[in-house]
């Protein structure tokens, strides 16, 4: 059975897609809407990090219980670049792409999340199956949140 290497996709993208959205919400500062919301969807990803370490260790796959985080040094320079953008008059087309790449990722984790589910239901696993029953529909959410921010923005941003 390959569950490991399904456990380590779901984690490594549960991580990605969490920095993606702290990414998201510093260099978006300026948007108070993105910026929190980001934040509060980020920490749902950062929790699935944690909530796997448990039934992978069950399964013989180590996974680190800690969610990564960046260096102080990138998040400086992120700060500094959102604080730049804040100023320039293109920081909405910045954004269009950024909330692209979000919704990209968090339908790429939904698709692990999935497989995941359909592993874990076939292994008759059900703690497994009960994780990913709590965690696939906050990662969904997480894609819904960022297509919704395209519709919002993209009229704004490719008719000006």
């Amino acid at each position: 059975m390959k569950l490991g290497m399904i456990l380590h996709e779901v984690h490594r993208g549960e991580n990605a897609l969490a920095l993606m959205l702290l990414r998201l919400s510093e260099t978006h500062k300026t948007d108070h809407e993105v910026h929190h919301v980001a934040r509060d969807l980020a920490t749902w990803s950062q929790r699935h990090v944690r909530e796997l370490a448990g039934p992978a260790a069950d399964h013989g796959v180590r996974l680190d219980d800690e969610p990564k985080e960046e260096w102080a040094a990138a998040e400086w320079l992120r700060e500094k670049g959102s604080e730049l953008v804040g100023r320039r008059s293109t920081p909405s087309l910045l954004l269009l792409r950024d909330l692209k790449r979000t919704y990209l990722k968090a339908s790429d984790v939904s698709v692990d999340w999935e497989l995941l589910a359909q592993t874990a239901q076939a292994a008759k696993d059900g703690e497994l199956l009960a994780l990913t029953k709590r965690c696939h529909p906050q990662t969904l959410r997480q894609q819904r949140w960022a297509n919704a921010m395209i519709k919002v923005v993209s009229p704004q941003v490719l008719t000006s």
